[in-house]
């Protein structure tokens, strides 16, 4: 049973507030990620933060701020790689994994004793030790991330579907390549702390490709998508307090998959329903064309 009294305690009214902001962010930049076939970008991202959490359990400074400008600066490097070198998307994505757990498991072995509990929390999430501080930095993160998605989509949209027409559109490419790649980096660190850096990338993608079961807009799947990911962090958070031994972090992403799967049956029964009122709409303006001869 799903323990509702916990609503009255504030770590858990921290965690459901952080679980909103993921559940709106990850899946918000996750439809442009997905949409240009960088599904696994999110967990390039997430390794090379790790790095960055590690970098702040060894300088002494708040992890969440060194996993930021780590993050960040991987995601330039990725983008740096794929626009200007000759090495691939997924082989630069590989380069991000490996050296982001290399390097964070070198500085773990660096940094003073008793960091490695700690560490499970950002790489497996830790939601209900969320602080009101995390809530501030978390907020203040998907502000931004909100605000870019809002102001520049009509320009990431058509990036995301064809970067030479975007090109030809007189539209800053390589601008706007490097604002989805820093989004990215910013929605991970965002959602380290709830689903955790192994996972975020779930949250990123799957809602996503749930919603595109169901719909065929751009807009109408983000905002689908925005829902389904909202659902699944909520619903997530609130089935690990039926019990201890359930991660919110697993649950979460589990959750998530359940969904897409479920959408996976309805999305059949409503492109049948397309088909059947498009063959309906031929033959009636077959029948007009042949009224009016």
């Amino acid at each position: 049973m799903i323990d509702l009294s916990l609503l009255d305690k504030q770590f858990f009214q921290l965690a459901l507030i952080a679980a909103l902001l993921v559940g709106l962010c990850a899946p918000a930049v996750g439809t442009f990620i997905v949409q240009r076939r960088l599904a696994l970008l999110g967990d390039g991202i997430g390794h090379v933060a790790l790095t960055g959490v590690a970098l702040g359990f060894l300088t002494g400074t708040a992890p969440v701020l060194t996993a930021v400008v780590v993050a960040i600066a991987g995601a330039l490097a990725i983008e740096l790689v794929r626009a200007r070198g000759r090495t691939s998307g997924d082989v630069a994505l590989a380069l991000l994994f490996y050296g982001g757990i290399a390097g964070g498991v070198m500085l773990m072995g660096i940094a003073p004793g008793g960091s490695n509990a700690k560490l499970n929390s950002y790489l497996f999430g830790a939601i209900a030790s969320v602080t009101t501080e995390d809530i501030w930095v978390i907020g203040g993160l998907a502000v931004l991330v909100l605000g870019v998605v809002t102001v520049f989509g009509r320009e990431l949209f058509v990036l995301c579907q064809d970067e030479e027409m975007a090109r030809a559109s007189g539209l800053p490419v390589r601008f706007l390549s490097v604002l989805v790649a820093v989004t990215a980096a910013l929605t991970v660190v965002i959602a380290m702390r709830v689903v955790g850096l192994l996972l975020v990338s779930a949250l990123m993608v799957i809602p996503v490709a749930t919603s595109q079961q169901l719909t065929r807009g751009f807009r109408t799947t983000m905002l689908l998508a925005m829902v389904f990911g909202v659902v699944a962090s909520v619903g997530g958070l609130l089935a690990s307090t039926a019990s201890t031994r359930v991660p919110p972090g697993a649950a979460i992403v589990l959750l998530a998959l359940a969904g897409f799967v479920l959408a996976l049956g309805v999305g059949r029964f409503v492109r049948q329903g397309r088909s059947q009122e498009s063959n309906v709409s031929q033959q009636a303006g077959s029948v007009r064309v042949k009224e009016v001869r």
